[in-house]
C-alpha cells in the first residue's frame, strides 16, 4: 500500500516545457526596438535635463529678483517708515513746546485770578465795608458807592472768564498729552519695526539661525492695508497739527482776554478813582460852607448873647427907674389936703411909670425873642458842628482810608 502510494507520487512530478524559440526576424526586431527604446528614453532625458536646467535657472533668477524686491521693498518701507517717524517726532517736538507754552499760560491765568481775588477783589469790598462807616446824611448811595458795586462785579466776572479759560486751557493741555501718549505709542511700534525691517534687510539666505516653519497657522497675519497705516500715520500727523492749531489759537485768545481784562479793570479803577474825586472835593466844599456858617452862626450867637446881657442890662437900668417912679408917686400920695392934687408932676409921673411899664414889656419881649434866637443859634450850630464832623468822618474814609488802600491796587500784564 506505501509503495503504491509512493509509486503515484513520483509519477504526478510534471517537467517544465522547453523555452520558446524565435525567429531570426524576431531577434533582429528585438534589438531595433530595444535601439529605438533607448534612444527615446536618451531624447526624453536630454529633455528633462535640458527642462530641469532652464527651470533651475529660472527659479534661481526668480529667487534672486524677489529677494532683491523684498530688499528693495524693505529700504523703501524702512525709509517711509524713517521719514513717517521723523515727521511724527517734529509733530511731537511742536506737541511738547505747546504744552510748556500753555503750561506757562495756565500760570499767567491763575496768577491774573489769585491777584484779582487776594489785592483787587479784597481792596474794593474794604471799600464798600469802609464806606458803611459813614453816618447822617452822608451815608448815602452816591455814585462812588454805584462805581465800586460795578467795580467789585467787573473783577468777580473776570474771575469766572478767567477760570472758565483755565479750564479750557486744561482741557487744551489733557488733550495735548493725550496726543503726546499716542504718538509715543506709534514711534514705538515704528522703532519696533525698523528694528525688525533692519534684521531682515540684514539676513540673506547663508545668515545663520534661519528656520523652516513648519506650523498650521499662516506666517502673514497682517489684516491692515498699506493704505490703513498710512491712513493711521497721517491721521496722528493731522490731529497732532490740529491739537498744535488749537492750542495756539487759545494762547492768542488768552493774550487778548488779558490784554482786554486788565483794560476794562484800568478804566474802572480810574473811573472809581474819579468818582471818589468828585466826592471828596463836593464833600470838602460842603464841609468849608458848613464851617463858614458854623463861623457866622457863632458870631451871631455871640452878639446874641452880648444883646441879652445889653436888653437885661437896659432891663435892670428901667426897673430902677420904675422903682424911682414908683417911689415918687408913693411919697407924692401922702400930701395933706388940697395939695394932693393931679398936677403936671403927678402926670408926668404917671406917664413916666407908665411909658416904663411898656417900655420894660418891650424889652422883656426883645429879651424873650433874643433869648429864643439864642437858642436855635446854639442848635443850629451844634448841628452845623455835627454836620462837619460827619464830612469830617466821610473825607477820613473817602480821602484817607480808601484812597491809600486803593493805591495799593496794580493791574499789570500778567
Amino acid at each position: 500500500m506505501n509503495s503504491t502510494h509512493h509509486f503515484y507520487d513520483k509519477t504526478m512530478v510534471l517537467v517544465p516545457p522547453p523555452p520558446p524559440r524565435f525567429t531570426l526576424n524576431e531577434w533582429y526586431l528585438n534589438n531595433r526596438l530595444r535601439y529605438r527604446t533607448c534612444l527615446d528614453q536618451q531624447q526624453l532625458a536630454d529633455k528633462i535635463l535640458a527642462e530641469c536646467q532652464r527651470g533651475k535657472d529660472e527659479i534661481n533668477e526668480i529667487t534672486v529678483m524677489n529677494k532683491r524686491e523684498v530688499d528693495h521693498k524693505l529700504e523703501e518701507k524702512i525709509k517711509d517708515v524713517e521719514f513717517n517717524k521723523n515727521e511724527i517726532l517734529k509733530q511731537r517736538k511742536e506737541v511738547c513746546i505747546e504744552i510748556d507754552n500753555l503750561v506757562t499760560y495756565n500760570e499767567r491765568i491763575m496768577d491774573a485770578m489769585s491777584s484779582l481775588k487776594e489785592s483787587a477783589l479784597k481792596i474794593s469790598r474794604k471799600c464798600i465795608v469802609f464806606r458803611e462807616g459813614r453816618v447822617g446824611i452822608d451815608l448815602c448811595h452816591d455814585d462812588v458807592e454805584r462805581e465800586l458795586l460795578k467795580e467789585a462785579e467787573t473783577i468777580e466776572g473776570a474771575q469766572k472768564l478767567l477760570r472758565r479759560t483755565l479750564e479750557q486751557a486744561n482741557e487744551q493741555v489733557r488733550r495735548l498729552r493725550s496726543t503726546i501718549y499716542f504718538i509715543d505709542r506709534d514711534l514705538e511700534d515704528k522703532d519696533n519695526v525698523l528694528k525688525i525691517d533692519g534684521y531682515n534687510l540684514s539676513l540673506n539666505e547663508t545668515s545663520l539661525n534661519l528656520s523652516m516653519y513648519h506650523g498650521f497657522a499662516p506666517l502673514d497675519p497682517s489684516n491692515i492695508t498699506a493704505e490703513e497705516w498710512e491712513h493711521f500715520t497721517r491721521q496722528n500727523i493731522e490731529r497732532a497739527a490740529k491739537e498744535i492749531t488749537s492750542a495756539r489759537s487759545l494762547r492768542a485768545y488768552v493774550d487778548t482776554l488779558l490784554k482786554q481784562v486788565i483794560e476794562d479793570l484800568w478804566h474802572q479803577y480810574h473811573t472809581v478813582n474819579e468818582a471818589f474825586r468828585r466826592r471828596i472835593e463836593e464833600t470838602k466844599e460842603a464841609k468849608t460852607k458848613l464851617e463858614i456858617q458854623h463861623s457866622e452862626i457863632t458870631r451871631q450867637a455871640n452878639e446874641m448873647i452880648r444883646n441879652i446881657n445889653e436888653l437885661q442890662k437896659t432891663l435892670a437900668e428901667k426897673e430902677g427907674f420904675m422903682a424911682l417912679a414908683h417911689t415918687r408917686l408913693g411919697n407924692r400920695c401922702q400930701r395933706p389936703g388940697m395939695e394932693l392934687c393931679r398936677d403936671l408932676v403927678e402926670t408926668n409921673l404917671v406917664n413916666e411909670v407908665r411909658e416904663l411899664r411898656e417900655n420894660c414889656n418891650m424889652i422883656q419881649q426883645l429879651l424873650a425873642e433874643a433869648q429864643a434866637s439864642l437858642r436855635y443859634l446854639l442848635k443850629t450850630q451844634i448841628q452845623l458842628e455835627e454836620d462837619v464832623n460827619v464830612k469830617t468822618n466821610t473825607l477820613k474814609i473817602d480821602e484817607v482810608d480808601c484812597m491809600t488802600l486803593r493805591q495799593s491796587m496794580d493791574y499789570h500784564a500778567y
